[in-house]
């Protein structure tokens, strides 16, 4: 009865950490000194959420193939990434005290336009899994008021 309400609290879950991590992400941008590799200060790696199913077991398999379970379980974050692929912007700075001999800094390699996309998209999907949510529970009220 409460299957559905769990699976839409694991995707509640889920996109508020996305939204953290790309609030993070927003107050770092132009932060130099993210973390010290041998002596030398790098800038902050922009940060991603990855997300996979619940339960995708061989027994959960088996339990939904043989109806003893309803098919999904939700979502779980596995892990928070750092975007090493993505090049850092080289900005040309000599008054900057993180900058090289020729006069450039290495700055975050966080876009503040892309950061604003997936902030868009993990709070519509949290807006979405807030009505399923709140349809759910709605659900459950008239059918406890059939009884009545």
């Amino acid at each position: 009865m409460f299957n559905g309400m769990n699976i839409t609290a694991s995707a509640l879950t889920a996109q508020r950490l996305r939204m953290d991590v790309v609030s993070s992400n927003m107050a770092n941008a132009e932060f130099t000194r993210g973390k010290l590799v041998d002596g030398e200060w790098q800038p902050y790696q922009r940060k991603s959420v990855v997300l996979q199913p619940k339960g995708n077991s061989f027994s959960s398999f088996l339990q939904i193939a043989s109806n003893r379970q309803e098919a999904g379980n939700g979502v779980k974050v596995t892990q928070i990434i750092e975007d090493t692929e993505t090049p850092n912007k080289m900005v040309y700075d000599p008054e900057h005290p993180d900058a090289d001999e020729e006069g450039y800094v290495r700055m975050p390699n966080v876009d503040p336009l892309r950061e604003m996309v997936d902030l868009m998209s993990a709070t519509r999907s949290y807006e979405a899994n807030v009505t399923v949510f709140n349809a759910s529970k709605a659900m459950m009220t008239k059918a406890l008021e059939i009884g009545k």
